[in-house]
């Protein structure tokens, strides 16, 4: 057991840590941005192929810059590619395509193609994987948690495949005593996801604390009783909207640890 503290006020007592990925670990927005990009792309190449006019193309890539949550700078921190899971995606792409006209069977199927080839497309232009680096200060924090005893995991609507790949680029494989991904049942944002997680670590929800960039992350942790839900907005060109959490953090070096009693 350790206290957090944030600025120099403590916020309780936490025996454990659920950290999402996206956009609170890792720097994720280049890498999302360049796969927004790549689908979109692909998208029109495929609707052209089915002899769209320009003008559909212009409509096309419209709705899915919106739908995605791709401007100018970046990615939106609240927007599907930043929060929602890859199935999620696709479904808000097959939307996109209803909304063009295609009949749901049809939607569906194109929007599961066009990411499909731009996994082909990623693979073969990132052969040993696409490395995303961490946010500043992250590691000295899982540094003072392991060193504290707090037992730390992942919860995040990555796959296992993809939260696995990071750890090990980062060399963070044994911080984490656990992974909660999009391949996992319940999934985020079902509470029941932080409940599962709790139980395989033995841990009891009421101790612990969630750190994510999302409220739908902050909401979840509340609705399944979390002990402090820790809003993170550093990770993004755009500091996300939060309005969930128990606390806000804009640094790592905002939240300090105090080692029990004993412990060097």
């Amino acid at each position: 057991m350790a206290h957090f503290n944030l600025r120099g006020q403590s916020i309780g007592p936490i025996d454990g840590v659920l950290f999402d990925k996206d956009g609170t670990l890792s720097h994720s927005e280049p890498q999302l941005k360049s796969l927004a990009d790549a689908r979109i792309e692909e998208a029109k190449r495929q609707f052209s192929a089915q002899g769209a006019s320009s003008a559909d193309i212009g409509e096309l890539e419209e709705l899915l810059v919106r739908t995605y949550g791709r401007n100018r700078e970046g990615v939106l921190p609240d927007g599907t590619l930043a929060v929602a899971s890859r199935q999620h995606n696709i479904l808000s792409t097959a939307t996109v395509f209803a909304q063009m006209g295609l009949g749901w069977p049809k939607a569906l199927l194109m929007a599961e193609d066009v990411f499909n080839c731009v996994d082909v497309q990623w693979q073969a232009k990132h052969p040993n994987g696409h490395p995303v680096s961490m946010l500043p200060a992250a590691f000295t924090m899982l540094r003072s948690l392991r060193e504290a005893g707090v037992i730390c995991a992942v919860i995040s609507n990555d796959t296992t495949d993809g939260i696995q790949a990071f750890l090990r680029h980062h060399n963070l494989t044994e911080m984490f005593a656990a992974v909660w991904s999009a391949d996992c049942w319940p999934c985020k944002p079902d509470p029941a996801a932080v409940h599962a997680l709790c139980a395989q670590l033995n841990l009891s929800v009421d101790r612990c604390a969630l750190i994510g960039d999302a409220d739908t992350d902050l909401l979840m942790a509340k609705r399944a009783g979390i002990g402090a839900a820790i809003g993170y907005v550093a990770g993004w060109h755009r500091s996300p909207d939060l309005t969930a959490h128990d606390h806000l953090i804009h640094h790592w070096q905002d939240l300090t640890l105090e080692k029990p009693s004993g412990q060097p």
